[in-house]
């Protein structure tokens, strides 16, 4: 039987894309497709997928989070992120939520149907580059792949990623469904552990990066 796939993805043409490129296989299916965290969960309960392809910006929602999420409900359940995002900053973050593989969009179609096979039978997805880099940081003892980013907590980089695209406070509270008192001390935290004086560095500091991560 075909393994079952369900796709989460915001962006109709991309999802479109996937769907089109892996239901010309004999081996896999996509049973299911969503465009919210929200869509995603009834169509994983409903569809029962042996694995589901996630983009880490989600209408609505975060990606990163539904992974943590969905890995608390479905253990078993296999988790592939596929996004524009710099692997360099955020595979491991995933993977540490429980996600079995990273794909960035700009590599080949072709990356995704090994990918999901790999982990469909027990591997882990990382491209070349990443795996070196991951194994450099075990056996050399670094801290961190990007050290004054890492040290946030997942939430916390959240908050920042969307200061450096240029959220509001209350935009940002909305977007990850939290208080704004809420967000105001995740940001003193964030402030804390980046060695930051005040909110005007802070912006600046996080649109910078984000500028670099696009």
């Amino acid at each position: 039987m075909k393994k079952k796939i369900v796709v989460v993805e915001d962006h109709p043409i991309v999802r479109r894309g996937i769907v089109q490129l892996i239901n010309f296989e004999e081996d896999i299916c996509i049973v299911g497709e969503a465009e919210t965290a929200m869509e995603a969960h009834v169509v994983i309960k409903k569809e029962k997928p042996d694995l589901v392809l996630v983009d880490l910006s989600l209408k609505g929602g975060s990606g990163l989070e539904l992974i943590k999420d969905l890995k608390k409900i479905y253990p078993e359940l296999l988790i592939i992120v596929v996004s524009l995002h710099d692997e360099n900053v955020y595979a491991e973050r995933v993977m540490r939520a429980g996600a079995k593989g990273y794909i960035m969009k700009s590599e080949a179609t072709e990356s995704i149907l090994i990918a999901i096979r790999q982990v469909l039978q027990g591997g882990i997805y990382l491209s070349s580059s990443m795996q070196t880099k991951m194994l450099n940081k075990i056996i050399g003892g670094v801290n961190s792949l990007i050290p004054e980013i890492d040290i946030l907590s997942d939430r916390e980089f959240e908050v920042f990623e969307l200061i450096g695209k240029g959220f509001s406070t209350r935009k940002i509270a909305d977007e990850l469904f939290l208080s704004i008192k809420t967000i105001d001390t995740y940001k003193s935290h964030i402030k804390s552990k980046l060695n930051i004086k005040d909110s005007t560095e802070l912006i600046q500091f996080a649109t910078e990066w984000s500028i670099r991560d696009r």
